[in-house]
């Protein structure tokens, strides 16, 4: 089964948003770069997607639409989207992840990058149902702590352990990163 490494808004964008909290970052990005390197020494497509708006720190124009200075990466293919699900987003030419995948024969993606209940889930639960086979990589995922309407305060933590119940064995496999079979 071909198999290629989703990378999702792993970029400077974050790093300029009032909720942004670097704390976990050093371990997030340890766990998302040993998936890269194992991805490229098996030869398997790691495509990088970024998420762009009109305005603010998410637009081209803001100068931060770019990976994260702590990862290294080269990409097989770079995406862009607007949207929360990555299989929407388009490389330069125009061409949609879903296509690309389906066009270089990949069956099953594993899903990395930023935000855990946004993005890489929205991402998770549309390849699940577009037939992909989805290993959702959780802890090679990010994200920052949230209040609810109700004024609770969800930590990072909590918020990864709603994600991984609500996916794991309906939409993915939810694994840890060096669980992560490429």
């Amino acid at each position: 089964m071909k198999t290629a490494l989703i990378v999702i808004d792993v970029q400077q964008s974050f790093e300029h948003r009032p909720y942004y909290n670097a704390e976990e970052l050093p371990p997030f990005i340890g766990r998302l770069q040993s998936l890269i390197d194992r991805a490229q020494q098996r030869g398997i497509p790691v495509l990088q997607v970024f998420h762009e708006e009109q305005e603010g720190v998410f637009s081209r124009a803001s100068g931060y639409v770019k990976t994260m200075s702590a990862l290294r990466i080269q990409p097989t293919e770079t995406f862009t989207k607007s949207v929360h699900s990555a299989l929407y987003a388009r490389t330069a030419s125009g061409t949609s992840l879903e296509t690309w995948l389906r066009d270089h024969g990949i069956e099953h993606v594993v899903v990395t990058g930023i935000r855990t209940e946004q993005c890489c889930e929205t991402t998770t639960r549309h390849a699940s149902d577009a037939g992909f086979k989805v290993t959702y990589a959780l802890d090679a995922t990010l994200t920052f702590a949230m209040v609810s309407k109700s004024g609770r305060k969800w930590s990072p933590q909590e918020i990864s352990e709603r994600t991984a119940l609500v996916l794991d064995e309906r939409f993915a496999k939810v694994v840890q990163a060096e669980a992560v079979a490429l």
